[in-house]
């Protein structure tokens, strides 16, 4: 069983299929703890920073936004590691100016507590890292549609239409089905679009047909012990 998983508002949206099926069941859990108790999986591909620097910027995410072109703003720059003990983002900004010379944006920190989770479970759990992959959807939208970037932003009607055809192709009727089991307050429809696409990506892991991240410099891994790379 592959995993493909995107963080909402709700929690973590978990999307799962065998390699070749066509149908995909979901399940919502509220805490990182719980998603990676999931029985029977092997493999997870997962929309959320794994490996964090102690200052700088990951290769990872330089490459992905060059690739991305247009799209390169939906890569937030991973936190440095010391930012995980903040409790709010004027504390974060703190102590990444006091490391690095500069804070971290509001959309990094929005999501800083799903990343101290998982990094919580990695740390706990070292060898759950060989079968936990971090992927970026719209990296993933971009490799599935012919190496082309999306031409809309995903929270867009003709965004989510794009992307959508994309899905359908390889899980009909899977975005319809789980957006009748949620309501959108929890579960958004771009986060069933992303859990989607990052599951189509744990199936190219699995075959080894996955872009992996970075590229043209040698793979990063973190004072944890934990690799920097962006899967697509």
């Amino acid at each position: 069983m592959l995993l493909g998983v995107d963080g909402c508002r709700a929690g973590w949206l978990a999307l799962a299929a065998g390699p070749e099926a066509t149908e995909v069941s979901h399940q919502l859990h509220r805490e990182a703890a719980g998603l990676f108790a999931q029985a029977d999986w092997q493999l997870m591909a997962i929309d959320i920073p794994i490996g964090l620097p102690e200052q700088g910027s990951r290769a990872c995410d330089l490459e992905a936004r060059k690739l991305l072109g247009a799209r390169r703003s939906s890569v937030f720059p991973a936190p440095i590691r010391a930012v995980l003990q903040a409790e709010d983002h004027q504390q974060a900004c703190s102590i990444s100016r006091q490391l690095q010379g500069k804070g971290i944006s509001c959309q990094s920190f929005n999501i800083l507590a799903k990343i101290r989770s998982v990094d919580a479970q990695l740390q706990a759990e070292p060898a759950l890292a060989e079968r936990i992959h971090e992927v970026h959807p719209e990296l993933i939208f971009q490799q599935w549609n012919g190496g082309r970037p999306m031409a809309h932003p995903k929270k867009t009607a003709q965004g989510r239409q794009e992307r959508m055809l994309l899905v359908d192709s390889e899980f009909p009727g899977a975005w319809s089905a789980i957006r009748q089991r949620y309501r959108r307050n929890t579960v958004a429809d771009d986060d069933i679009l992303d859990a989607l696409a990052a599951l189509h990506t744990a199936r190219r892991l699995q075959r080894g047909l996955a872009l992996q991240l970075p590229t043209q410099s040698p793979q990063e891994i973190d004072a944890c012990g934990i690799a920097m790379r962006i899967a697509a």
